[in-house]
């Protein structure tokens, strides 16, 4: 492997590992093992995309359109606020969480959630598109591309961690009150993350 490679992966895993609503969303489901695979697929696929879109040239769209990160940052806002208030209703309600893969979320919403938890989020342009694409094209053809696919590597391991190691965790979640503490916090989670967006 290239030392462009490995630059990607470590950056991309820089820019990847935080605490975010994905993130916080992608470790829920696989705590309760719904529709891991799909979901960790979707995070890592749709990564990708932005990220080589990034290297082809769409971060300058992105950096000087500003309706659009206007549009996101209010429509992510406001998305972030309401799934807070739905994860602090079910840490005020203490139900106790059936830990399988039956049952929860269909499909279909969980995938909508993960959209709108990555598209609704301004600073995924500017993390992938803008910054990755930026620093991927410092380098020439080939080394662009091949930053590119380590930042891709990245994300992939890093979800499919998240998703699948996540299950490790359910013996910690067999009470009412563990489900508690992780609703509250991913609520706070996702007020501060929309507050930020609010302040720019």
């Amino acid at each position: 492997m290239s030392l462009d490679f490995f630059s990607g992966f470590a950056t991309g895993l820089a820019l990847i590992v935080a605490i975010g609503s994905q993130n916080a969303y992608v470790l829920r489901q696989g705590i309760l093992r719904q529709h891991v695979l799909p979901l960790v697929l979707f995070c890592g696929l749709s990564d990708a995309l932005l990220i080589l879109a990034g290297i082809g040239g769409a971060g300058l769209l992105v950096r000087d359109n500003p309706l659009l990160m206007t549009l996101t940052r209010y429509g992510g806002a406001l998305f972030l606020l309401t799934y807070g208030v739905l994860a602090a209703r079910r840490a005020w309600q203490g139900e106790p969480m059936q830990v399988s893969k039956n049952g929860g979320a269909t499909l279909t919403a969980a995938l909508a959630a993960c959209f709108a938890f990555t598209f609704l989020n301004p600073h995924v342009y500017l993390d992938t598109v803008v910054l990755l694409g930026a620093l991927a094209n410092q380098r020439p053809d080939p080394g662009r591309w091949i930053f590119g696919a380590g930042a891709v590597s990245a994300s992939l391991c890093w979800f499919a961690a998240l998703g699948f190691g996540a299950r490790f965790l359910a013996p910690l979640f067999a009470t009412a009150r563990a489900w508690q503490v992780l609703d509250a916090l991913i609520a706070l989670t996702m007020w501060v993350l929309a507050t930020l967006l609010l302040q720019g």
